[in-house]
């Protein structure tokens, strides 16, 4: 009996993998105009997007607190839909106006807020270490992978991302963005991972 209970198990965690729960397919994500389809990565224009956000040492730690905060550790204890992208990358510190630097590997984590609020109207959260941030209008060149989201394949493909920028004359203003769409039960060959470098396309007239 037991092994037929545990076959099943296997099973029903199997369909639910198989289907499409990704959160890209059912979840809002900020706009974007796309500004130039390369051979293999895309330059987008985001909109200003709302986020709440929050910087962590360790794995993990970052997923919870947000979701914890969406999920009504807020002060009017409201409950957030989830949106999609999740983002991570490395805290950075300026140094020069054109010069960015590391802080002592700090991560920053940000979840993207429903459309319908604003700075002001967003429920304020009662963790002090998540804050909602206005983030301005911002040029992105961006490549689309599957597979799992580990750090390995993060890497892999914006250090890839980095090269074709190069050899196309575009040069990153900060670190690598990793960004996830889909959720647990989303089989790798489904899922829909992003490496993000943002850009700036001012001076080049675009």
């Amino acid at each position: 009996m037991k092994i037929i209970i545990k076959k099943c198990v296997t099973l029903i965690v199997f369909l639910l993998a198989a289907l499409p729960l990704g959160p890209a397919m059912a979840y809002d994500e900020p706009p974007y105009h796309l500004v130039a389809s390369k051979a293999s990565y895309e330059v987008r224009l985001y909109a200003p997007r709302l986020v709440a956000e929050v910087a962590y040492r360790g794995e993990g730690s970052g997923f919870q607190t947000l979701f914890s905060y969406i999920s009504g550790a807020n002060i009017s204890a409201q409950k957030l839909a989830m949106t999609v992208p999740v983002t991570e990358s490395v805290k950075i510190r300026m140094t020069a106006p054109v010069a960015q630097q590391q802080a002592g590997g700090q991560k920053v984590m940000q979840f993207f807020l429903p459309p319908e609020f604003t700075a002001e109207s967003a429920p304020r959260p009662t963790n002090p270490a998540v804050s909602i941030k206005l983030l301005p209008a911002q040029y992105f060149a961006v490549i689309t992978y599957s597979g799992h989201a580990s750090d390995g394949n993060f890497i892999r493909h914006h250090q890839l991302l980095r090269q074709m920028m190069e050899r196309d004359g575009l040069t990153p203003l900060g670190p690598p963005v990793k960004a996830t769409y889909n959720g647990p039960f989303t089989l790798p060959f489904n899922r829909r991972n992003e490496a993000m470098f943002a850009l700036d396309l001012t001076k080049r007239g675009s």
